[in-house]
Order: structure tokens, then C-alpha cells, then sequence
């Protein structure tokens, strides 16, 4: 055997171990110190930046936080509105408000507000006279404006009159009311010992030191109170803050840091020369050690295919040869571990779907002990399934992601309910049922808990994960609990009560809804009742009476009393929309237009993607509040009782012309034939026809018995063709014949025989 792979192990390791040390050791010897001394600088930087930062924006929150307290407290415009300064009420809450400003940060010494035109101190304990304030001296220099803008230098005051120990405090005067105001001052004081405690906490007063000086050079503090560092030490950087005009100086501390970096270079070239011959021994030691299992693995194979070795002649790298074996090998098992994960998982999917629907449910408690995640569940154990949905799938979820964030969140969303259930005493079962669909079957392995505290258990459950789902993953679910089920054969039941849950998605409380113990399905739709209900409300709509607010407020809450589906809620809706479209969208072409199908179905797809019951109910009285304007405004414009009556007219004057039709009304009014005949439906219960026809048979009873006119003479003056059409209407209106009707009016006793 070849021992290639041998040399390769041993010579390859020592051109790239040679040509990296050397670059190394060079490298570091030349550069260290450089590296070493921007590296510290840098970290000066940055740690005197971050000083800086937090001592300006603490500064400025602070600032901040006050002049918005004062802004929106309506007492420091209503003191200085009312110019009344001993109005203890007012008082009391400025005091009060500048003591909630105090202690709200620690850093605030004290806060008072000055009143010029009254010569008064208001603090946190009340008003005071200003000669007997313990600040007066720089209200003095307030008045006599010597100060500017801003922040103002380090200053000490002899605050307590009790104890006079001067402290330091950094002060901020604002001009009251705010923003403009100048009828008053606001000062706030800033403990300068919160500042320089502050200061201590972030610098290591062990190699560092940091002085702050203000705008006219003066030392106004340095870290640790170490001055001589300060002066003996390497300055490193200087930053300003604008703010407090202060100047922020930073260096490492005397003690030769470089010189003892440049000590450590030469120390690390030793440590890495002696590193190097080390190193070359330990390569001999380590290749020789390695190949040891390699040459036990080839003569393992070599003893297996020894055949095949004769068979090729040809000397094959040993490296190559066991790449070859090792990589039929794990194809082999790769292949058994794909089919046989693929087989556990289809069988658990199969068993899970069995226990839903019910089915081959006999041996179900050996195969839950086989395949299902669960551990101790037998045949008498409680369940409980849960229905999940993903809301809005179609447009919230499958347009947003793509099909591989669509899987991942699936599955993080399993996760999630695992981990969830975890935290509790049941154990938890996840499967996709349909793309956005989830069933979660629960089991409680305690035997002693009762069915209300798992219910209630699970509940919770479902309420966190839909409350984290929907702030980390942004997605919105729903769930539906089925009751508890005692034992695995009426599991099935317990799905079927939660997807019915599920099917009234509007009418759940907080997306998450519980089915009652005995709920397996919901009751026929009672459609007669609803319809009445809905011809009801189209009436009322019709005759232009606001009670149709009140009566579709009914028919909302007899859906949520009857606890309808979700689809036969929308199939209602859209029933009642298209019987207000049969009534009253002939009215007009702008009526017709907002009642057209297109439209109708537009407002339905609005309310597919309400989440709730109240949501329907609200854009559904939106958009039938507009509708009423319309309907309204139609009829107001075009005064129909008043056209109905001049038609009516117009109809008993010219009912004996033949050309009198619908059309003919139409041109006559200007307004559609089918709009006519709505019109005398609704005013005199009868269509336009009918009304014609009884005014020409009155018309010709009156000609037979008081004239010897011919039938075809009387069928032209009542507006006939002929008379066979004449004679044909009155039969049928009267039950007998023109001719019949003649001589029985005219002569009493052909009737009586």
C-alpha cells in the first residue's frame, strides 16, 4: 500500500507553517507599538465620547423632561394669568408638580420658580418672600440680566438655611410662561456631585484619568480628584460639550504603558521563536499519530475488496479509496434515515388525522405510545383539540411572504405552541390540517386535574401564543377550543365542536372562542324567519323611514344570539343587498349604479375581510347610510307622490288612446317604463296595466247601456284595436260578454231566466 497520504500529512504542513510565522513575527515586531498606541488612543476616544454623550443627553433629558412637565401643566399659565399670587390652589399644584419633577431624576438639586412682578419664590414646599430664599443672590443677577442663554457656569449656593454647607450646582434659567414668557424665571439646579460621581463610574481611575475645564481654562473637576496623573499623564484627546461649554480632556496615566508594550514585542518574538521549533516537532509527532487510524481503516478495506483491487490492477490513492467507501456508505444511510423519518412522519400525520375524523380509532392508544409525540397518553386520558387559524391568509399572508418564509413561519408558529406549552402541565400535538389551517391536540397527563382547569389551561396558552405571534412574527391567528374529551375515541368531537367554533370567526371574543361542552354542530338556518326580518327592513328602507337603522340592529343581534356561521351571516347580507336592489334601484341611474352587482359585491368583499361582527355591522351601516342620502334625495328631487298623481291623471284623461303604453308615459314624465310602473305599484297597489283596464271596461259598461253603438265602435272609443280584443278583456274582467252584459242591464227578467 502506498503511504501517499502519509507525506502529504507531513510536508504539507511546513511551507505555510514557515511563510506564517515569519510574517507573523516580522509583522508584530514592527507594528505592535504603532497598533498598540492607536488602539489605546482610540479606546480613549471612544470611552471619553461615551462619557461626553451621557453627560449631554442626561443634561438635556433633564432639561427636556422639565420643560415639558411645565409646558403642559395648566397651573404656571393659570398663576400668571390670573395675577393673583396667593391663590393656595394654584400654589399647591405648582409646588406640587416642581416636587414630581425632583424627584423624578437624582441628578436635580432643586427647581423653584421666581415671580418677578411679585417679588416671590415658589419651591417645592410653597411661596416664600425672595429676601428670605436661600438663592437670592442669583435672582438678583437674573434681574439685573447679566447672565446669558443656556447653561451657566459651575456655581455654589448655601441652599438650607438650617445647614449652610455650600453645594456645587450647574443652573439653567428659563423664561416663564413658556415658551416666551417674561413675567417669570423656571431655575433648575443640577447637583454637580451626580455629575462627578457620574464621571468617577465611567473612567478606570487605575490608567486613566479625564479633567473637565470650562470656557475660560479653569479646572472645574477631575476624575477620582487625581491631579497629578492628570498632569504627569499623556494627553490623549480633548472633546468639547457644547452644551455645558466644557472641555473634556483624556490621556493614560504616567507609568512608561508604551515602553512596557515595546518590552512585551521582544518578549512575544522570543516566545514565538521557541513557539516555532515546538511546533515542528509536535507536526512530526501529530502526522504520524494521525495516519495511524487511517492505516487501520485501509486494511479493514483492503481485507473487504481485496477482489476488486486485483480486479482494477491499478494503485489507488488510500485517501481516494476511502472517500469512495465512505461516500456509498453514508448515501446508503442517509437514504435509510430520509425514508425512515419520512415513514414515522407520514404514520403520525395518519394517526393524527384518524383521531380527528374518528376512524380506526381501536388500536390508536399503541400507535400514540409509537409515533405521537406525547409521553404516558393511554385510552382513558383527556384531550383537547384546537382549531387554529391563520386570518386573512390569501392577502395578509401569502402576498406578503414568500413560499419559504411561508414554511419557516408555519413552522415557527409549531415551535411557538410547544414552547408555550412547556410552561404548563399538558403536552401538545401540532399538524397542518390545510394551508391555513393548524389543529393542536392537547394532552393533560395528570389524571387528577379537572376539565375546567385544563380548558382553562389551554385557553391561556392559546391567547400568549397569539398575542407573541402577532407582535414578533406579525401575523394575526384565531383559535377555537373544542371541549374536553375523556378518552381517545371522542377526540373526533371534540374537533368537530372546535371547527365549529371556528366557523364563527365574527362572532368570537378576542379571536380566540370556546365551544360548550355539548356543541358538536350548529342548527339549521331558520331562513324564513331572517327573511321576514330582512323584507321588513328593505319596507322600512323604502318608505324612506329611519327605522330601518333600528331594524337591521335586529337582525344583527339575532345573528349573534342564534350564533350563526360566518358564511351564513355573509350569505344573509348579501341577500338583503340584492332585495334593496330589486326595490329601489330603479329610482335612478345614480341608485343603480350604487346597487349594481359589481358594487354589491365589492361591499361583500369588504366585509370577507372583517375580523368581527361589529366590523360588518359597521361598514355595512356606512355604506347603507350613503345609500339612504341618495335613495332620500331621489325622491325628494323628483317629488314622486306628486308625479304619481299627475299620471294618474293623465292616465283617466287619455286611457281611450290606443298609443297609451308604459313607453308613452316614460317620454311624457321623462323617467324610465319600469320606474313608472314601481311608482303605481307602491301608490295604489296595483300595476299600470290593470289600472288602464279598469278605466276602459267602466268606459264601455257606460256605452253599452246607454248607447246602440256596435261592439268594434265602442272597442276604437275606449282605445281597442277591434272589438274581439275588447270583447275578449271584458269576459274576462266581468265574466260575461259585452253582448250578454247589454241585454241583461237593458231588460231584468233575460237575467232572471
Amino acid at each position: 500500500m502506498s503511504r501517499t497520504w502519509y507525506y502529504r500529512l507531513l510536508f504539507s504542513y511546513f511551507p505555510i507553517f514557515f511563510f506564517t510565522m515569519t510574517i507573523l513575527i516580522f509583522s508584530a515586531f514592527v507594528f505592535i507599538n504603532d497598533i498598540s498606541k492607536e488602539e489605546t488612543k482610540k479606546a480613549d476616544q471612544i470611552s471619553s465620547s461615551y462619557l461626553a454623550t451621557t453627560l449631554d443627553h442626561t443634561i438635556r433629558d433633564i432639561e427636556l423632561a422639565v420643560t415639558e412637565k411645565v409646558q403642559y401643566e395648566p397651573a404656571y399659565r393659570l398663576y400668571f394669568n390670573e395675577n393673583n399670587p396667593n391663590n393656595s390652589d394654584t400654589v399647591y399644584t405648582i409646588a406640587q408638580n416642581l416636587r414630581e419633577m425632583m424627584n423624578s431624576s437624582s441628578w436635580i438639586q432643586s427647581i423653584y420658580l421666581y415671580d418677578k412682578q411679585h417679588q416671590r419664590v415658589i419651591t417645592v414646599s410653597g411661596s416664600r418672600e425672595v429676601d428670605s430664599f436661600g438663592d437670592k443672590e442669583w435672582i438678583s443677577q437674573i434681574l439685573k440680566g447679566t447672565m446669558g442663554q443656556g447653561w451657566q457656569p459651575v456655581r455654589e449656593i448655601e441652599w438650607d438655611d438650617v445647614q449652610k454647607t455650600p453645594v456645587q450646582v450647574l443652573t439653567v434659567n428659563k423664561e416663564m410662561p413658556l415658551p416666551f414668557g417674561t413675567e417669570g424665571v423656571l431655575v433648575i439646579n443640577i447637583k454637580m456631585s451626580s455629575i462627578k460621581q457620574s464621571v468617577d463610574g465611567m473612567v478606570n481611575g487605575k490608567l486613566t484619568f479625564l479633567t473637565i475645564t470650562d470656557q475660560e481654562g479653569r479646572i472645574i473637576y477631575n476624575a477620582h480628584s487625581d491631579k497629578e496623573s492628570a498632569l504627569e499623564g499623556t494627553k490623549l484627546n480633548e472633546l468639547p460639550l457644547q452644551r455645558l461649554g466644557w472641555t473634556l480632556t483624556s490621556g493614560i496615566k504616567a507609568g512608561n504603558l508604551f515602553g512596557w508594550v515595546s518590552v512585551v514585542s521582544y518578549v512575544w518574538v522570543f516566545i514565538a521563536i521557541l513557539t516555532v521549533i515546538c511546533a515542528i516537532i509536535y507536526i512530526v509527532y501529530v502526522t504520524r499519530r494521525n495516519y495511524k487510524p487511517i492505516q487501520i481503516i485501509m486494511n479493514r478495506i483492503e481485507s473487504q475488496q481485496i477482489k476488486a483491487f486485483e480486479q482494477s490492477g491499478a494503485r489507488m490513492d488510500e485517501m481516494k479509496m476511502i472517500d469512495g467507501v465512505l461516500e456509498n456508505l453514508i448515501n446508503h444511510m442517509m437514504d435509510y434515515d430520509k425514508k425512515s423519518r419520512e415513514n414515522v412522519l407520514m404514520q403520525r400525520s395518519k394517526l393524527f388525522s384518524a383521531l380527528l375524523q374518528g376512524e380506526h380509532v381501536d388500536n390508536a392508544a399503541g400507535q400514540l405510545y409509537e409515533v405521537s409525540p406525547f409521553d404516558g397518553a393511554h385510552e382513558a386520558s383527556r384531550f383537547i383539540v384546537v382549531v387554529g387559524d391563520i386570518n386573512r391568509y390569501e392577502k395578509g399572508f401569502q402576498e406578503k411572504f414568500t413560499r419559504g418564509e411561508q414554511n419557516t413561519l408555519k413552522f415557527a408558529l409549531m415551535n411557538v405552541l410547544q414552547e408555550l406549552s412547556r410552561d404548563t402541565k399538558v403536552q401538545c400535538w401540532t399538524e397542518w390540517i390545510s394551508a391555513d389551517r393548524i389543529a393542536i391536540l392537547f394532552f393533560s397527563k395528570e389524571e387528577t386535574q379537572q376539565g375546567q382547569d385544563l380548558a382553562k389551561q389551554i385557553r391561556l396558552v392559546a391567547e400568549e401564543c397569539k398575542s407573541w405571534v402577532e407582535q414578533n412574527l406579525r401575523i394575526s391567528l384565531s383559535f377555537g377550543i373544542g371541549p374536553v374529551a375523556e378518552g381517545i375515541g371522542v377526540i373526533h368531537q371534540s374537533f368537530t365542536a372546535a371547527e365549529a367554533v371556528m366557523q364563527r370567526k365574527l362572532l368570537m371574543n378576542g379571536d380566540v372562542g370556546e365551544a360548550e361542552a355539548s356543541e358538536m354542530q350548529h342548527p339549521l338556518l331558520e331562513t324564513y324567519t331572517y327573511l321576514q326580518m330582512i323584507a321588513d327592513f328593505v319596507k322600512r328602507f323604502r318608505m324612506s323611514s329611519g327605522q330601518w337603522r333600528e331594524q337591521l340592529e335586529d337582525i344583527f343581534k339575532e345573528f349573534e344570539r342564534n350564533k350563526l356561521p360566518d358564511d351564513e351571516i355573509r350569505s344573509l347580507i348579501q341577500a338583503m343587498l340584492q332585495m334593496l336592489s330589486r326595490e329601489v334601484s330603479m329610482m335612478s341611474e345614480g341608485l343603480q349604479k350604487e346597487l349594481s352587482e359589481e358594487n354589491i359585491n365589492n361591499w361583500l368583499k369588504a366585509m370577507e375581510e372583517a375580523e368581527s361582527l361589529d366590523d360588518v355591522k359597521v361598514l355595512l351601516f356606512d355604506s347603507l347610510t350613503d345609500l339612504f342620502r341618495t335613495y332620500v334625495a331621489v325622491t325628494e328631487t323628483k317629488s314622486y307622490k306628486a308625479m304619481v298623481n299627475e299620471m294618474k291623471k293623465y292616465i283617466e284623461e287619455q286611457f281611450t288612446n290606443p298609443d297609451l303604453s308604459l313607453k308613452h308615459l316614460s317620454d311624457r314624465f321623462q323617467i324610465s317604463g319600469k320606474h313608472a310602473s314601481y311608482l303605481f305599484k307602491t301608490e295604489f297597489n296595483m300595476k299600470f296595466v290593470d289600472f288602464v283596464t279598469d278605466l276602459r271596461m267602466k268606459e264601455t259598461e257606460k256605452l253599452l247601456l246607454d248607447t246602440d253603438y256596435s261592439l268594434q265602435d265602442i272597442a276604437l272609443k275606449v282605445g281597442y284595436a277591434n272589438g274581439i280584443t275588447l270583447g275578449r278583456v271584458f269576459k274576462r274582467v266581468t265574466g260575461i260578454t259585452p253582448g250578454d252584459y247589454r241585454r241583461m242591464k237593458k231588460d231584468p227578467k233575460v237575467a232572471d231566466e
